[in-house]
């Protein structure tokens, strides 16, 4: 078998667990996340986001870019993990502590005492994470989705049905820390026990060096990137209530359920796979450009599609009591829809080992982003104001990710906007087919969602077919592997 096939039915491997891993594993966040929500109170919700990006910012110190490089290296050794497994743990424990003793003042500024116990608890997930991060970078060089998929899924389950049970029993707030240490707890101890590695007792510095020489950058990308991500959670969480971070927030998740749904996967597999040929320049951007494609043939009109059809959903799903967070969903949906394509481009500049330009550009973005809050916040245009702010920032983000995409591979703005625009005037045509039905549609939420997702399906399908979109048996190929693989 040649190098160019094995590294196809590896791509489609991975592809297919990848993807496999995120729709059952969300699959399932999901459907925890709709009991929870119908069990809970709005506000509990929201006291979780307004930790969320302490957390996440944790997050990112511990990993300090050194997963990428790893999975960027072409020959990791030994010692070269053992000493990123020091450095990850050391750094947990040590934000831990931080953390700990922080919580007061983080409860202060929220003007909300019951975050200091709450933070206390949920930042032990730092150090449990802190277990698996190698096992997880080993696992994603070698492409194996597939063992990952099942450590989702039975962690996804069993710490869901935890927490249902302890929302049940009126826990509260509390069944949503326990259901995120819970979690990652099995997460850690399954990747643990299956991929068997253990580190040796030695930190070289020179590993240190070299790996973060190149993810010290991506540290820094990643840490703008994360309070970018997480900075509405403060705002909302500082100028409005609990309840309202509370709309907010459930409606970032259900977003992000079907935003991340596609371009995760694809990313986590094309950036191990396009490493491999990062020296071949033709091979390498017919693969990005057709990455590019097909990512937004799919996401563009799940997120439109689930714009138009937010009302009776929201109803539906999670009750009246959650009515108020629809137009937070839908102006989210808009934001998310080119989060594949900020994804793949920034792929891009790592494949290359250009963690200095992937820095450069954060600087740029979040210098953009944030003169876009100040002025939302001048004008006092509360929370809808802040969320098309978003819509608007991640549009400028794009067509700044696209600069190097072109003097790296060649792949200009021109080229992707030519690639990417049928997906988008499809989506948004089929967008407002469904939304008009919605509205002359009678009869309850059940029968108007069964009745625009057909209309959506195949106004989708029959537009790509009238237009001849070769995404269609693109998907079409990959759906049948999908098939395959699935009753092997």
């Amino acid at each position: 078998m040649s190098e160019s096939s094995n590294l196809r039915q590896k791509t489609a491997s991975g592809l297919f667990w990848s993807f496999s891993d995120l729709i059952a594993n969300q699959g399932i966040q999901f459907l925890i996340q709709v009991v929870l929500a119908r069990l809970l109170l709005v506000e509990d919700f929201g006291l979780i986001g307004m930790i969320t990006i302490f957390i996440a910012i944790s997050t990112s110190f511990i990993d300090s870019g050194f997963s990428q490089a790893l999975i960027r290296e072409q020959e990791a050794k030994q010692e070269d993990f053992s000493t990123v497994f020091y450095f990850n743990l050391a750094m947990a424990c040590g934000l831990y502590v931080i953390l700990f003793f922080s919580a007061p003042f983080i409860s202060g500024f929220f003007k909300e005492p019951r975050l200091i116990a709450i933070l206390r608890v949920l930042s032990l997930v730092l150090i449990i994470n802190s277990f698996g991060i190698i096992q997880r970078v080993m696992l994603v060089r070698r492409i194996d989705f597939k063992t990952q998929t099942k450590i989702s899924i039975i962690a996804s389950i069993s710490s869901g049905a935890v927490a249902i049970v302890l929302a049940y029993f009126g826990f509260g707030v509390w069944s949503l820390v326990i259901r995120t240490l819970t979690m990652q707890f099995l997460v850690a101890f399954l990747l643990s026990i299956s991929n068997k590695w253990k580190p040796s007792p030695v930190f070289s510095l020179h590993s240190f060096k070299r790996l973060f020489r190149f993810g010290s950058r991506l540290l820094a990308s990643g840490l703008l990137n994360t309070i970018y991500m997480n900075l509405y959670y403060v705002i909302i969480g500082k100028f409005f209530s609990a309840t309202d971070l509370g709309y907010f927030s459930n409606g970032k998740k259900l977003e992000e359920v079907a935003s991340h749904a596609v371009s995760t996967s694809l990313q986590r597999v094309s950036y191990p796979v396009l490493s491999s040929m990062q020296n071949e320049e033709s091979r390498l951007r017919a693969g990005f450009a057709k990455i590019i494609r097909t990512s937004t043939y799919l996401n563009f009109p799940v997120m439109v599609f689930l714009a138009a059809i937010a009302g009776p959903l929201i109803d539906l799903l999670f009750g009246a009591k959650w009515l108020p967070s629809i137009p937070y969903f839908q102006i989210l949906c808009f934001a998310g829809m080119l989060f594949p394509l900020h994804a793949i481009n920034l792929n891009i500049l790592q494949v290359k080992g250009r963690s200095d330009l992937f820095l450069k550009l954060e600087i740029i973005k979040k210098a953009s982003f944030t003169a876009i809050i100040v002025i939302v916040l001048l004008l006092k245009l509360g929370i809808i104001g802040l969320l098309w702010g978003s819509v608007l920032s991640s549009y400028i983000s794009y067509f700044i990710n696209t600069i190097y995409s072109k003097k790296l591979i060649s792949y200009s703005i021109k080229d992707q906007i030519k690639d990417i625009l049928p997906s988008f005037l499809l989506s948004f045509t089929m967008g407002a087919i469904v939304y008009i039905t919605g509205i002359l549609m009678p009869g309850g939420d059940l029968i108007k969602l069964l009745v625009q997702t057909l209309v959506g399906f195949t106004t989708y399908i029959g537009l790509s077919k009238l237009f001849k979109i070769k995404e269609l048996d693109v998907v079409k190929d990959l759906a049948l592997s999908f098939a395959k693989k699935a009753k092997r």
